[in-house]
């Protein structure tokens, strides 16, 4: 196997055969602008109009262009996770296929990490997008940054650049791609944003609706589980039984109070089964977070806490590692 490079460059492709021989052709012209040795691996996510062919032939011609071509279409977060788990060089640049993202940015965003950031995420500064896609987006950036605390002005630009070793700490499934800022900055990671020039598209159409909008709701619940209660599941599932148990309680000592001191029967009211279905659903999701606690003690490993660890002073190693 030849030399490890020092950039990796990964490109997630869907039906985009008559952009890609454009698009490695700047990405060459543009890692010409910086000093580092790269390579290019491009994600074949279940295309059908011939962007395999065009994937194989340019990577025959040059070595430093590589292609993995999925069973069938898995969406972004995953065709970004097949290629992380490939990717050998120490810091990671991610782009769309599109064109839309321009690789003359990428000597710039590069730049950030030498100065210190570990996660750059591209801010499409002059957007070449309609209103139908601006505006959602807007809200949508809004939002994150409301819930996570990671205020950005475009949380899900395609245009990234990162030490690899985030991307392979962050969780990659379902949506989760349009949050990688905020799972960084949640893990301790110095995140950056950088305005960044914005192409329209040329070829082809996008491949997101308005749908993909109510699927990033729903994996921002995930993300607020995992950056504020990954490491201490019983406060999540604790607290909803606390709330719902004393609501309940409330319910119930008021129906006592009811029967002991007025003589009307309670038996038979709407309420008390409110209060009695809020008490079990309390028992429930404290034993839920207690046993989510103990899976997650028997399951701790060395990584865990590795992550946590931003810097070391000379001669200090990990317990049962060299120096």
């Amino acid at each position: 196997m030849t030399e490890a490079p020092q950039v990796s460059l990964l490109a997630p492709a869907k039906n985009e055969r008559d952009n890609l021989p454009r698009l490695f052709a700047e990405i060459r012209e543009a890692m010409q602008q910086q000093p580092r040795s790269w390579e290019l691996l491009v994600i074949d996510d279940g295309s059908t109009d011939g962007s395999w062919e065009v994937i194989a032939e340019h990577a025959a011609a040059d070595p430093r262009i590589r292609g993995i071509r999925l069973r069938r279409n898995f969406g972004k977060a995953a065709a970004l996770a097949a290629g992380v788990a490939e990717v050998r060089g120490e810091l990671l640049v991610t782009l769309d296929a599109d064109l839309q993202d321009d690789p003359a940015e990428i000597p710039r965003l590069l730049a950030e990490l030498d100065g210190g950031a570990d996660l750059v995420s591209g801010h499409k500064a002059q957007r070449q997008d309609p209103l139908g896609k601006r505006l959602p987006s807007k809200v949508f950036n809004w939002v994150t940054g409301l819930i996570t605390g990671l205020k950005l002005s475009d949380h899900n630009c395609g245009l990234k650049a990162a030490r690899t070793e985030v991307y392979r700490r962050v969780p990659l499934y379902g949506e989760l791609h349009r949050y990688i800022p905020a799972l960084a900055h949640q893990l301790g990671y110095r995140v950056r944003e950088l305005a960044v020039h914005h192409r329209p598209r040329l070829h082809g159409r996008s491949k997101y609706g308005l749908e993909r909008y109510v699927r990033g709701a729903l994996d921002l619940l995930t993300v607020v589980a995992l950056t504020r209660y990954g490491r201490r599941p019983a406060h999540l599932f604790g607290g909803l039984g606390l709330l719902a148990g004393s609501i309940g309680t409330l319910i119930l000592l008021y129906l006592s109070g009811v029967w002991l001191f007025t003589d009307q029967s309670i038996g038979t009211r709407p309420l008390l089964t409110l209060g009695i279905l809020l008490e079990i659903f309390a028992v429930q999701m404290i034993s839920l977070g207690l046993l989510a606690e103990l899976v997650l003690h028997r399951t701790g490993r060395d990584d865990d806490v590795a992550v946590l660890v931003a810097d070391r002073t000379a001669g200090t190693s990990r317990a049962g590692h060299a120096p």
